[in-house]
């Protein structure tokens, strides 16, 4: 809920898609049926699935200090009945200091 700032030139945003239906699946669509299945206790067999990745990417306004950066994940996935998202974050959770965001209610998640 907080906003990234990629105006001075650090970070990137990426993301890939993956068109599983009738295809032999990759190694990240098994992990990601398998974390479905664990979490919801389900089947689950990904007919398309959205890999959104924020990398190092820097809190808004955007300082100097390179080194606050996060690396975070969107993982968008549907059987085509069922339709769930996964929020990863880099070991550590996140890493911008948040005493020097310009809000002081900070929070992790989506709406």
């Amino acid at each position: 809920w907080d906003n990234a700032d990629f105006s001075r030139g650090t970070g990137t945003t990426f993301y890939q898609e993956f068109l599983t239906l009738n295809s032999e699946k990759p190694p990240f669509i098994r992990d990601v049926e398998a974390k479905v299945r664990r979490y919801l206790r389900s089947s689950y067999s990904a007919a398309w699935t959205l890999k959104i990745t924020w990398e190092k990417a820097p809190a808004y306004a955007a300082r100097s200090d390179s080194r606050r950066t996060n690396t975070y994940q969107a993982v968008l996935t549907t059987d085509g009945f069922r339709s769930y998202v996964l929020i990863l974050y880099q070991d550590g959770g996140m890493r911008w200091d948040y005493t020097q965001l310009p809000a002081a209610n900070v929070l992790i998640g989506y709406t």
